[in-house]
């Protein structure tokens, strides 16, 4: 089975870019924030990407070596 790939475009379509109300928001998230817009933040997906490909490869090897995932 092929490993899915996640692109820029399918999580734009799906709305994965958008955030919490700007109010509600933790400043640890600011590096990842890439502005916002109506009160809500808006996710910056040219980070989000690599880091999905780079969790998928985690999980992928894990599981390849034997390892468990919750």
């Amino acid at each position: 089975m092929a490993a899915p790939v996640v692109s820029m475009q399918a999580l734009l379509e799906s709305g994965a870019h958008f955030g919490h109300q700007t109010h509600r928001w933790n400043p640890k998230m600011k590096p990842y924030i890439f502005g916002d817009r109506n009160g809500v933040h808006i996710i910056d997906l040219s980070q989000t990407v690599p880091l999905f490909a780079r969790a998928l490869e985690f999980v992928s090897s894990t599981v390849a070596a034997g390892g468990k995932v919750l």
